[in-house]
């Protein structure tokens, strides 16, 4: 008994609770402020990204069901089952571009699948009660947040840490990014942007001739690994990869070479294209993708300028030169006469050259070029601290700040060129505002900080800046972040605060709850079409079809065989004779429309009766016959676009107009040959203002 109370004495006790004192974090208090401010980041990000729940557990857009459609196999057959997976109709049904099938492997990325499929079984191993929706619905919300902690280190290695946490906050409020990384939009952008950053950073870091070289190609090898995985995500991972050969040609150009570039270079690249020539859908042939041989354009002028170092005569060194210019050049000569340069696919060289018209590709809403005040409406005062932060790069041009000055011209090029790429643009307005806000705010909050020193006989001597006068600014730029993201920019709101596109039938307004046409619509599809039903519709709606609907579709929005998607546009445009002897061609049985109209019966645009352009325009490069302008006439006395006669035969104007007629309680006043009403969604009109009808007629071909 007296060993037991020697061994737990009060003196033995207070000594043993210090010994686990001195096991404590020591933090300081800065730090501790930082890791609060990025958590308080991080949780906004994740909050604002996933509003849209209030309207129920779906995706949205049309590609994320195609995306969920994989994880799910992925899921259910293991992960080896996508690389073998090619459906036809006697391996799979319901499937998708009947009768030729789909090779579902040649035709995405299984990056995103991928990573979603590992989160629902490591959450499944923790016993999480989630289903794999609404795993794929919380995902984009979640790798928001986890890109704008990459940002802040990013930004970190920019300007310090205050230019990492204005840059992760920007990132979380930018009305771009949250519209690709909302609460359902489970699409490649989602992990895409998120990748490109994780490439940046850790190639950047490996170019610092300061680091040790075991360290450089940690990071090399770091940033390969993240463009491999940025391409077997996403076909935008040539702008990332094009922008660093354009980099380092600038770094070579400016005489910034050190061995350590090429060290690096090499490293990155050979990782990434490794990765990327055993992506199925972009296989060895991507090795001879232009763009690919510019970066080996790039290796050899690094190579030659490594071999440059070691030659020591100025003659030397000029046949060196004069040869090695000549041998590139006819190489490039002779590869290209031989064909083995692959041109420009012409989604990109759309990209590349806005003049370059394409039917196809202009007929998807966010492929169109951007508006230049669409920049100050999507991303507000930022639009200005732009240019300012160019400035200041210009001003120190470090090879940090040489990369952000070629990746924020480039990416407002390209945003310009296409609204979708406003998301590129994103990340870059959010580095350049963060440097901008920080290097003008830095000199005030010092003359906030110091304590004058000035004698008082020599005070009206000096010229000094009050901290009144600097108190104004920081309460001046206080003011213009908060009237960008609360008052007069209703877009980050917008965005963070829509439904689904299901959940709102496809029809841009914010419902009060959810709009059920849709989703009513695919369910029926589901439970009372015959399980071998083939249903024809615009290729928009072919993923919700095949997905939601379990049915057969003839075409989706992965766009694969033009030609099919022309032969669509053709049957409704055409009239009932022709257009049934198309779908006689593809065994349709049923086929789907979509229309959009108020109370009054008047059109909405929302829906087929604002995409029959798009259809004459694509069915035009097959079938030159067809032109838009003979289907619609303007009336001088109405002021308005009226049908003509030959509009009022077409089938897609009698399957809109009998549904819209059959919705409104009013006798049809259009006579159906060969299509019979066999449902049409039932529900009220959006908000009193506009109803989303969605048809579906079985085709009689007797």
């Amino acid at each position: 008994m007296v060993k037991l109370r020697k061994l737990f004495s009060r003196e033995r006790l207070v000594k043993a609770l210090k010994s686990f004192g001195a096991l404590r974090f020591r933090v300081s208090h800065s730090s501790l402020m930082v890791a609060s401010l990025l958590l308080l980041i991080l949780l906004l990000a994740f909050l604002i990204r996933i509003l849209p729940m209030r309207w129920g557990t779906y995706l949205s857009e049309f590609d994320p069901y195609f995306q969920y459609r994989i994880t799910k196999r992925m899921v259910e057959k293991g992960f080896i089952s996508w690389a073998n997976w090619r459906e036809t109709p006697a391996t799979d049904w319901p499937m998708s571009w009947y009768p030729r099938g789909r090779n579902i492997v040649r035709s995405s990325y299984p990056g995103l699948p991928f990573t979603a499929a590992c989160f629902y079984l490591a959450s499944n191993a923790l016993g999480l009660p989630i289903t794999l929706l609404e795993l794929c619905v919380v995902f984009p919300a979640i790798m928001g947040a986890l890109t704008c902690l990459v940002m802040y280190f990013l930004g970190k290695d920019f300007g310090g840490k205050e230019v990492g946490l204005f840059s992760a906050l920007f990132l979380a409020l930018n009305a771009s990014h949250i519209g690709r990384t909302s609460w359902g939009f489970f699409d490649d952008e989602t992990v895409g942007i998120f990748a490109l950053l994780l490439f940046m950073l850790f190639f950047l870091r490996s170019i610092e001739t300061q680091r040790p070289l075991r360290d450089s190609l940690i990071y090399a090898l770091a940033a390969g690994l993240s463009l491999g995985y940025l391409f077997a995500s996403w076909g935008a991972a040539r702008y990332p990869m094009g922008m660093m050969f354009v980099f380092v040609f600038v770094l070579l150009l400016l005489r910034r070479y050190s061995s350590r570039l090429l060290f690096s270079y090499s490293t990155t690249f050979g990782v990434a294209l490794f990765i990327a020539a055993n992506i199925p859908r972009l296989g060895p042939e991507f090795l001879i993708d232009t763009s690919v041989f510019a970066g080996a354009g790039v290796f050899v002028l690094l190579c030659a300028r490594e071999v440059l170092q070691y030659i020591k005569t100025a003659k030397m060194k000029t046949i060196f030169v004069v040869l090695f210019f000549v041998s590139c050049g006819v190489s490039l000569f002779m590869l290209s006469w031989l064909g083995y340069i692959e041109p420009i696919p012409r989604k990109y060289l759309a990209v590349l050259n806005p003049v370059t018209r394409v039917e196809f590709v202009q007929s998807v809403q966010e492929h169109r070029p951007a508006a230049w005040g669409s920049f100050y409406y999507d991303l507000g005062i930022g639009a200005f601290f732009m240019p300012v932060g160019l400035f200041f790069a210009v001003r120190n041009l470090t090879n940090r700040n040489i990369f952000l000055i070629i990746f924020g011209l480039t990416s407002i090029y390209f945003a310009g060129s296409m609204i979708r790429l406003t998301l590129i643009l994103a990340p870059a307005v959010s580095l350049l505002w963060a440097l901008a806000l920080v290097q003008l705010l830095r000199p005030f909050i010092t003359i906030m900080k110091e304590v004058p020193a000035i004698p008082r006989r020599k005070t009206r001597f000096a010229t000094h800046v009050g901290k009144e006068f600097s108190g104004a600014i920081l309460i001046l730029m206080f003011l213009l972040l908060t009237f960008t993201f609360a008052l007069p920019n209703p877009r980050v709101f917008e965005h963070a605060y829509t439904p689904t596109t299901i959940a709102a039938a496809s029809v841009p307004f914010r419902p009060e709850d959810t709009v059920r046409d849709w989703i009513d619509t695919l369910a029926w599809m589901r439970e009372n079409l015959p399980p071998d039903a083939i249903v024809a519709s615009w290729w928009d709606y072919g993923y919700w079809i095949t997905v939601l609907g379990n049915k057969t579709s003839l075409a989706d929005n992965g766009t694969i065989d033009l030609i099919k998607i022309e032969n669509l546009g053709y049957i409704f445009m055409s009239n009932e004779t022709e257009a049934i002897e198309m779908l006689k061609t593809y065994d349709s049985t049923h086929v789907l429309v979509f229309t959009t109209f108020g109370t009054n019966g008047n059109d909405a645009m929302f829906g087929d009766e604002g995409k029959w352009r798009w259809m004459a325009r694509i069915a035009a490069e097959q079938y030159p016959f067809i032109n838009e302008t003979d289907y619609v006439e303007y009336n001088e006395e109405t002021s308005s676009w009226e049908w003509t006669v030959k509009g009022q035969n077409c089938t897609i104007y009698k399957l809109m107009t009998y549904g819209k007629e059959t919705k409104l309680g009013s006798s049809p006043t259009v006579e159906l040959t060969h299509f019979d009403l066999v449902y049409y969604s039932k529900g009220e009109a959006i908000g009193g203002q506009v109803y989303a009808l969605v048809c579906i007629y079985e085709v009689k071909y007797e």
